[in-house]
């Protein structure tokens, strides 16, 4: 499977996670988050996601992670996968919201 194929996949499962109502966590400091964010998302700092899991498991919904650049995005959705919360790596905000608003 070549880079577009890739790139499909994760546009399809982007589409499936928003059409079941997905949750967007922001995963950056809140003073980052303070800064600019996409309209309607969580903010959760990834030094806090281990101890709040119970209320990110709570919202019963799939989570679209992201951060600046995709970096702390894809560690947060992999410590959500890995305690049971369907979870998604969207990347950086600014190009998540590009992405979800179009």
């Amino acid at each position: 499977m070549g880079l577009f194929g890739l790139f499909g996949n994760k546009k399809k499962k982007l589409s499936n996670f928003q059409n079941r109502g997905a949750v967007i966590l922001d995963v950056r400091t809140k003073s980052e988050y303070n800064g600019g964010a996409i309209p309607g998302s969580e903010n959760i700092p990834l030094q806090q996601i281990s101890v709040r899991l119970e209320e990110i498991k709570n919202w019963n919904k799939p989570v679209i992670t992201c951060c600046l650049g995709g970096v702390r995005s894809a560690s947060a959705a992999k410590i959500l996968r890995s305690n049971g919360i369907e979870a998604m790596n969207g990347g950086g905000w600014a190009s998540l919201h590009k992405k979800i608003s179009s």
